[in-house]
């Protein structure tokens, strides 16, 4: 079943002491996201499994849809560390990390962080930045640390980047280079909210902001806590293998100049474990992966010119591969150990 969350072989096995604390402690932070973002839980979905999978998000979509208030929401449901950087053109690395600055006193060099310095960081527009400036995440996304001028500074656990992207197309936009696209464990596109949804936000925002009355459900030790749960949900052998025959299948399509890269695989099984404790188990079933690999993996594949001309999506292809891939049919919660 694709796309799906819902229980499949193995769902009657009891959950191991831990999953229902995830369940509940995931139930009322996404309470809290709707909020603000109101009529996409699916949307919300994808974010807190990328925060359960210890990753890192991107947003990308048109203005106006509500990018930074889904980041924002997210960002003050828990109790921890948060900054905010605005990308522009004049940004420069160092705005990011920090910079080493001489004290007269003491003779020597100081270091003043910068804005990554938090637990959870969010960046709006990232693509209005120059590549220059977006490279100064690779590093932080990749390895929690920062290096200023030879010297290493690590950063606090947990950590999470959740940047906002208007379409390439628009004006004033750099696209973001493939090795930073790849630091980022999944992505989502918000869209416009059908009508209903719509009326509930314009009825809510009335008189009132959602955000700004948005108090935190959890702190980032309880959220360490749950990563750390989370990490141990068993993948079976077999899950293993169909996660690398997906991102392999990656690799050969014709219409990709650039497959999903190991790194991608090991997202994918990240995020199928956070996916599997948000359905209350303890272990992985292949419509764990199912449910997302898109966010997992669209964003890594680059088209060939002749498939953008031709329309074709990295969506479109990974939706194909998912009903071509064959689906795991053993027992997926048996060689735990």
């Amino acid at each position: 079943m694709t796309g799906t969350a819902g229980p499949t072989t193995g769902a009657s096995a009891p959950a191991a002491p831990g999953i229902d604390r995830v369940h509940g402690t995931i139930q009322r932070i996404a309470a809290n996201v709707e909020q603000v973002l109101v009529g996409k839980p699916e949307v919300v979905r994808i974010a807190l499994v990328t925060l359960l999978a210890e990753g890192h998000l991107l947003v990308e979509d048109v203005p106006g849809v509500g990018k930074t208030s889904l980041a924002k929401a997210l960002a003050r449901s828990i109790d921890c560390t948060v900054s905010r950087i605005q990308f522009t053109p004049d940004l420069l690395p160092s705005d990011i990390t920090g910079v080493s600055i001489y004290n007269r006193q003491t003779e020597n060099f100081e270091f003043r962080p910068g804005p990554v310095f938090a637990n959870v960081v969010v960046g709006d527009e990232i693509n209005r930045a120059s590549p220059k400036t977006q490279s100064a995440l690779l590093e932080c996304m990749e390895e929690q640390q920062v290096t200023v001028d030879g010297d290493t500074y690590e950063l606090g656990a947990p950590f999470m980047v959740i940047a906002t992207q208007n379409p390439v197309e628009m004006e004033g936009t750099y696209a973001l280079p493939e090795a930073q696209r790849d630091r980022f464990t999944a992505r989502v596109s918000i869209g416009y909210p059908d009508r209903k949804a719509e009326l509930a936000m314009v009825d809510e925002h009335t008189g009132h902001d959602p955000l700004g009355q948005l108090r935190p459900v959890a702190d980032s030790t309880e959220v360490q806590e749950l990563l750390r749960i989370v990490a141990a949900v068993h993948t079976s052998t077999d899950i293993r293998r169909y996660a690398i025959d997906l991102v392999t299948a990656t690799r050969e399509l014709a219409e990709l100049r650039l497959g999903a890269s190991p790194r991608s695989t090991l997202q994918l099984l990240r995020a199928a474990r956070a996916q599997a404790a948000l359905a209350g188990r303890d272990f992985v079933v292949p419509d764990d992966l199912q449910a997302v690999s898109i966010p997992v993996l669209a964003h890594r594949l680059v088209l060939t010119s002749e498939a953008r001309a031709a329309r074709r999506s990295a969506t479109d292809l990974v939706r194909q591969l998912l009903e071509r891939i064959p689906v795991p049919r053993g027992d997926t919660h048996d060689e735990r150990g």
